[in-house]
């Protein structure tokens, strides 16, 4: 297995679009574990652990996001792999 880990920081109108929620239907369907959080600037994080073909393709949804959302920006930074997650959940 080829896991990796990376931290994506996602800016435009992505709070109050319902772009947590798709982030979760999308790490569903890439079998994607972590996290995803609204920042209080108005950026959402996204912490997640994968195969490195599943976080690249999870990597294309987040930069496009839901029909309500407006992605700006998406900056992605490697993480070492914790194996700390065992879902992907929203965090508060």
């Amino acid at each position: 297995m080829n896991r990796v880990a990376r931290r994506f920081v996602v800016a435009g109108r992505v709070q109050g679009v319902g772009y947590r929620y798709f982030v979760l239907r999308a790490a569903a369907r890439h079998d994607i574990l972590g996290t995803v959080k609204n920042l209080v600037d108005g950026r959402v994080e996204v912490v997640a652990e994968g195969e490195r073909d599943a976080i690249d393709q999870f990597k294309m949804e987040l930069a496009t996001g839901p029909a309500l959302a407006r992605v700006e920006s998406l900056e992605e930074f490697d993480e070492p792999v914790s194996n700390r997650f065992r879902e992907f959940r929203t965090d508060y």
